[in-house]
């Protein structure tokens, strides 16, 4: 099907290019030459009324591909359109042709280099044919016409992005796929090209071309036939966010690369070409901004039979092949890694060279740790060694003090005197090579990576444990602490991984032995000490745990794989914020905190755990086992006092689990909020918490949707005299006219609540009213309500108004971002300046207020002998309006001490005028911004 859709988009193209009268001329000869030839006819009704799209359709369907474009052909040369007649025949047996031959050996090459193995090479020695529909329908638009695509394919490093490309640009080459949508595709490797002089697009495309000589006007006369492929764009550090005028026009016009391919894809340059960019890890912020990007794509790496396949494959024994795969489907951490290929190929290996010398691969199995240590050992150890050589050892030595300095400057790529620098000969570095830990990188001759950035990692690690900082030759290289403080902070170094994690892992004491063995000293014993001081200064400053990622300190402690220090360390933290984000997470997560009894507050989110797909009940099972030691923690830390939960969604046995816990009686929680939760409709379990935490005061469910059976068991539980919630938050719940009954009766029976936010949440006057019914009675006990934006006019103002006057407890109102206008204002400030009114905040910005009603605001601030904070930001006043306001606050009455009022929105004179008003009372306050409690919820 995705072949037929190119051959009929090729076919468009060119009766695209006839104007309205050619195109009827082109029916016309259609008719005329399937007679002539002999061809079966098309019904001439069909003709007639067809579009080019349909025409294009037509002439696929009735003959086959090759006739169709023949037929095309002879029309064009009928009607002397010899331009298109010149662009078929080179589409399809000239420059076309002689590209496609030269980029077909160029990429098998490349692809057949590319693998580590012989393995590899077996592995993907094809380009699939469901691959290729893939292909092709990143390219398939929706939309018919000439519509460019800029698609962006991201992913880890080693997930299968490069191989993507070289798959896509030898199905191009072989005709396989985009037959009729691109003549030209070209592939250009910014790794490679960023520290080319300065170039014209020309120029890239020669540099492509099987000769020195490219024909790029013919190839550029057709844009929108072209497509390039950028590789490794994140390697270019090129700056998408410049002005247009520092973009380029001219594709023969020479500048830096970085410009270039800038322009190219902010569509200054060629602006109908497609185009296919690969980013790793994610595509990066300023890329979505300023490029309008057609689609995201994330290669999926190995799947779970991609995987055992490999192993088998990789083994060749079917015995050693499911000993190994079995050990590590039951570690979630190596079972993730191995969804990498270069990672599985690398994990295989290690388990290999340990069944060879008769070890145990359960202790290989413990940690990733473990297993990066015996695939480097191993590799520098002589086969059939029971040691390393002392060249080995220095070898080794000199790539961990190489891959330390890169971690801290960010530099994957180095030089023969990187390597010199380090210790590392000319003369050694075949050796390394052959161990594939080094490998050349890129085109030029002189250039070396670590085979995957996870073993740099490693290696730099390594270092720490060897060597102290200050004995590295590279003042970037810093200490340990300065190690942790950036691997645990919110927002670390993108390429940081697994540094932090693998230097503690090294701490395992087996680690250490294996260590110690092949060095032959003994290794740093001061990590461990630097570590466990660092959490301690954590606990001790609640400032600093803010800033940390809790999850990255889980994943070290996991590595180390040592209880006793683990139960120490966690034990340290008093506040944990962290992301479930997959099976790997919530492992690490329940390991560590089920040692953990010292918590003092806990936010965490959790996805893509509890799915509806997972079919594997064993899966399952232990993912319940593991979000069991997470919620224990609500009763085994008797200091935990503030959760919230937020950006999840559970399954109904996790949310039971969940609730189980919150209502034990050893839980004794103050605070908790629950935002943007999907819990299956099992709300009665959770509401049940009400009735057994007597210390729970404040409840949020902001941004968690509610329906109105959930809304009617949140008020029903609300209701018990054993619940003592004072604040609850439902702002964005989604809440509909059916539940405003059931609030107005809760508020009539509940005397603990104080506050309740109802923000963003479809009220209207109806609702409102029903609310009021409860709101004005004298033994309403609510002295805090917030209602922005809930859709309330003038209308519902009469309403609040007789609240204001019946209900003395109510002194906190907030009705911000409700068009109820200078008419509701109006009701409101009658009430407020009433004798029994004492209200003392009142929130009203962005209500469509103008200065017609600043003579009743002014009432207000002279009559109001309570109102201290009032908030008229984003409305439109003006001058005379504020002068209004001012008069008001200098009368002896006013008590007035915090008005809301951008200055910035106004003009020089009132300007002044405020800041004046703020000079002569001291007292007085003017804000430009004041939060509401929906939006400082949020």
């Amino acid at each position: 099907m995705a072949a037929s859709f190119f051959s009929d988009f090729g076919l468009m193209w060119y009766l695209e290019e006839l104007k309205k009268e050619e195109f009827r001329k082109f029916k016309e000869h259609l008719k005329q030459l399937t007679s002539h030839l002999e061809l079966k006819p098309i019904p001439w009704g069909e003709i007639k009324k067809a579009s080019r799209e349909e025409l294009a359709n037509l002439l696929i369907q009735h003959y086959e591909e090759q006739q169709a474009w023949n037929v095309t052909l002879r029309i064009f040369q009928k009607m002397d359109r010899k331009d298109l007649c010149v662009k078929v025949t080179r589409e399809r047996t000239g420059y076309t042709k002689t590209y496609q031959d030269h980029a077909k050996k160029k990429f098998s090459h490349l692809w057949a280099s590319k693998s580590v193995t012989d393995i590899d090479r077996y592995f993907h020695q094809e380009v699939k044919r469901e691959e290729c529909d893939h292909l092709d329908r990143l390219f398939a638009s929706k939309e018919t016409g000439k519509h460019p695509r800029t698609v962006v394919i991201q992913g880890a490093q080693g997930i299968g992005k490069t191989t993507l490309l070289m798959k896509l640009m030898w199905a191009w080459s072989d005709s396989r796929i985009y037959q009729d949508r691109f003549l030209y595709a070209f592939y250009f490797c910014c790794r490679e090209m960023r520290e080319l002089p300065a170039v014209s697009l020309a120029d890239l495309i020669c540099r492509e071309w099987p000769y020195p000589a490219a024909p790029v006007t013919e190839i550029v006369s057709q844009p929108e036939r072209l497509l390039f492929v950028i590789d490794s764009f994140e390697q270019l550090e090129a700056d998408v966010n410049q002005p247009d005028s520092d973009l380029c026009g001219d594709w023969k016009e020479k500048r830096p690369v970085q410009v270039v391919l800038s322009s190219l894809l902010r569509r200054k340059m060629l602006a109908e070409a497609s185009l296919l960019v690969a980013v790793k890890p994610t595509c990066p912020k300023e890329l979505r901004d300023r490029v309008a990007i057609s689609e995201i794509y994330e290669p999926r790496g190995f799947d779970e039979s991609d995987r055992l396949v490999y192993f088998c494959c990789f083994f060749q024994d079917p015995q050693r092949a499911m000993e190994a795969f079995s050990l590590v489907r039951e570690s979630q951490q190596l079972f993730a890694i191995c969804q990498i290929p270069l990672l599985c190929w690398l994990l295989c290996t290690a388990l290999k060279q340990e069944m060879q010398k008769g070890k145990d691969l359960a202790l290989t199995c413990q940690s990733t740790t473990s297993v990066y240590a015996c695939f480097i050992l191993n590799l520098f150890t002589p086969k059939g060694a029971t040691g390393p050589t002392e060249q080995s050892q220095r070898q080794l030595k000199g790539l961990c003090a190489l891959a330390a300095e890169g971690m801290w400057t960010d530099t994957f790529e180095f030089g023969d005197e990187d390597l010199r620098r380090h210790g590392i000969a000319d003369a050694d570095i075949p050796a390394l090579l052959g161990t594939k830990v080094l490998l050349k990188f890129g085109e030029r001759a002189s250039s070396y990576a670590f085979i995957h950035v996870c073993i740099q990692e490693f290696c730099a690690a390594m270092f720490y444990l060897l060597k102290s900082h200050l004995d590295h030759p590279h003042p970037a290289v810093r200490s340990v602490e300065e190690l942790l403080v950036n691997n645990f902070k919110k927002g670390r170094r993108p390429h940081w991984i697994f540094f932090g994690c693998f230097l503690i892992g090294l701490l395992n004491k087996k680690e250490q032995e294996k260590l110690n063995g092949f060095f032959g000293f003994q290794l740093s014993r001061e990590i461990k000490q630097q570590f466990e001081q660092y959490l301690k200064r954590l606990g001790e400053h609640g400032d600093l745990q803010g800033q940390v990622d809790a999850l990255a300190i889980f994943y070290c402690l996991f590595e180390m794989q040592e209880p006793a220090f683990v139960r120490q360390a966690v034990n340290l933290l008093q506040e944990g914020s962290f992301h479930i984000v997959d099976n790997s997470d919530l492992v690490v997560s329940a390991y560590c905190l089920k040692y953990c009894s010292s918590l003092r507050k806990l936010s965490f989110s959790i996805q893509n755990v509890f799915k509806k797909e997972d079919t594997h009940s064993s899966v399952l099972d232990y993912s319940l086992i593991c979000w069991h030691h997470i919620c224990s923690v609500f009763t085994a830390s008797g200091y935990l006092r503030e959760v919230q939960v937020q950006d999840s969604t559970l399954s109904e046995p996790a949310f039971v689990t969940w609730c189980n816990q919150l209502r034990h009686p050893s839980c004794r929680l103050q605070k908790l909020r629950i935002n943007n939760v999907s819990f299956s409709g099992q709300s009665s379990h959770l509401f049940q918490v009400l009735f057994h935490q007597p210390d729970l005061k404040y409840l949020s469910l902001t941004l968690t949707k509610l329906s109105r059976d959930d809304v009617k068991s949140l008020c029903d539980a609300l209701n018990s005299p054993a619940g003592n919630i004072e604040e609850l938050a439902l702002a964005y719940c989604h809440l509909s006219e059916q539940c405003w009954e059931y609030f107005s009766e809760m508020l009539l029976r509940n005397s603990s609540l104080r506050h309740v936010d109802l923000g963003a949440n479809v009220l209207k006057d109806e609702g409102l009213k029903t609310l009021c019914k409860a709101l004005k009675r004298p033994d309403c006990h609510l002295d805090s309500l917030c209602l922005v934006k809930c859709f309330i006019t003038a209308a519902g103002c009469e309403d609040l108004a007789s609240v204001l006057i019946s209900n003395q407890n109510l002194k906190n109102l907030e009705i911000g971002c409700n068009e109820i206008g200078d008419v509701g204002v109006k009701l409101l400030c009658g009430a407020l300046t009433h004798p029994d009114c004492r209200v003392e905040v009142l929130g009203l910005e962005d209500c469509a207020l103008t200065s017609a009603c600043c003579k009743d605001l002014a009432s207000v601030l002279t009559g109001s002998k309570t109102l201290q904070q009032l908030n008229l930001t984003l409305n439109a006043l003006d001058h005379g309006g504020v002068v209004v306001l001012c008069e008001a606050l200098r009368h002896p009455e006013c008590a007035l001490r915090v008005l809301g009022l951008k200055k910035a929105d106004f003009g020089e004179e009132t300007q002044a005028l405020l800041m004046a008003e703020e000079e002569r009372n001291p007292k007085l306050t003017i804000v430009d911004h004041l939060d509401t409690t929906t939006w400082a919820e949020i």
